[in-house]
């Protein structure tokens, strides 16, 4: 009979500890779909991200130019302004089925001018912001915080709320094949003036920038698309060229930076036995150089982990454990752009990481808490900033500002 008694008196107690136990891994479901910002194909999105965006398992959605409907064909072909405004409500509608506690849905897109910009006509086409060499010291950054704000509005006028922008990269190597004319200039200097007041700009218009691609990828050789590149670089030479307009962006408070999937050797790992990691995977680079050294405070963002520098990696077993590294190394959000087996496999690896390990598990939480709290402020940031009408795309004023970097007039 006490046996019985006993085995009835510890029922509540297991029913109180499972409820815990599905209580913490939904939270770290709900703390890993913040961390995870997406891609797809096609100009709809599909029903299953929408599902997964209702669902609060998804931080961001990045949209690209395979996303983006055409009216007309060939030369005379443009932007679909109306399916893109659709395409960005039901994104966001998405998110608003969510609980009225969730975060809401970023929405994400890499439009810096010249060869990389996703929205075009009749949007305002810009120049490659390595024009900025042409216009006068002093004149530059009045220019740029204006091209910021006029492009920053475009976007938001689009339901567009982060812009993978400004480049913070020195393009100080002519042969490199990913960087070039993105780049804001040719020396650390320049860069810095340049991109801050771009940012600036963004901000102004209510649209989150995201510098890029720590700690530089000016000085490479070879696409991290496609294969690893090295940088040999001592200390000295990277504080003085490529980590400059890092530390300078993180003192002025730009809310977001992209790693670069570079490899630096003058920043060794622990393990001397193993290969070295691209910055993306360094806790050496993101967590002691980055948040410890440098002290930046805000949103850390890994670089496409599909691409062919990450996914090819010899010593990455899947897509699954560069997603646990990049969080272990100290990032905040993993961009994963277009692979939908690979982001699968990185939520179910970071949730059963997460579930073996409480470092990791805590790691997880602390960058989500980082993301809800940047999306908190930039709602009110947004609420403050009344967004456009879409007679702002290629408007005239935009269109001068466009001919004026173009002239390189200031």
């Amino acid at each position: 009979m006490r046996g019985h008694q006993v085995s009835a008196n510890l029922q509540p107690l297991r029913a109180a500890v499972y409820t815990r136990a599905v209580t913490a891994l939904n939270q770290l479901r709900r703390d890993v779909g913040q961390l995870l910002w997406l891609g797809f194909d096609g100009t709809e999105a599909p029903p299953s991200l929408c599902e997964a965006v209702a669902a609060g398992e998804v931080g961001a959605v990045i949209v690209f130019g395979r996303n983006l409907a055409q009216v007309g064909a060939g030369d005379s072909a443009r932007l679909d302004v109306d399916a893109l405004c659709r395409l960005t409500q039901a994104l966001h509608d998405a998110a608003g089925a969510a609980s009225t506690d969730a975060p809401p849905l970023w929405i994400a897109i890499d439009q810096e001018g010249g060869s990389v910009q996703r929205v075009r006509a009749p949007a305002t086409v810009w120049p490659p912001m390595l024009r900025f060499d042409q216009v006068a010291p002093g004149a530059d950054a009045e220019l740029a915080t204006a091209i910021g704000r006029a492009l920053g509005s475009e976007l938001a006028a689009l339901g567009i709320d982060v812009d993978f922008a400004p480049v913070f990269d020195v393009h100080t190597n002519p042969d490199n094949p990913v960087i070039g004319e993105r780049a804001f200039g040719r020396t650390p200097e320049a860069v810095s003036r340049r991109a801050l007041a771009f940012a600036d700009g963004l901000a102004q218009a209510g649209v989150m920038s995201c510098g890029k691609h720590f700690p530089g990828h000016g000085d490479t050789d070879t696409d991290s698309h496609l294969a690893l590149p090295h940088l040999a670089h001592d200390r000295e030479r990277l504080e003085a060229v490529e980590l400059a307009p890092f530390r300078a962006a993180a003192a002025a408070g730009v809310p977001m930076l992209m790693t670069a999937h570079v490899v630096f050797s003058a920043f060794a790992e622990p393990d001397p036995s193993k290969r070295a990691l691209p910055a993306t995977l360094s806790p050496a680079i993101i967590t002691g150089l980055l948040r410890e050294q440098i002290g930046y405070q805000g949103l850390i963002v890994s670089d496409d982990l599909d691409m062919r520098a990450i996914a090819a990696h010899p010593d990455i077993d899947s897509i699954g454990d560069a997603a646990v590294m990049a969080i272990a190394a100290g990032c905040d959000a993993l961009l994963l752009c277009r692979d939908q087996d690979h982001q699968a496999q990185a939520r179910a690896a970071l949730v059963d990481a997460g579930e073996r390990d409480p470092t990791l598990r805590a790691m997880i939480g602390q960058a989500a808490e980082r993301i809800r709290a940047a999306k908190a402020a930039h709602q009110r940031r947004q609420q403050e900033v009344p967004k456009p009408g879409l007679d702002v795309l290629g408007c005239a004023a935009h269109q001068a500002l466009a001919d004026k970097l173009a002239a390189g007039a200031g």
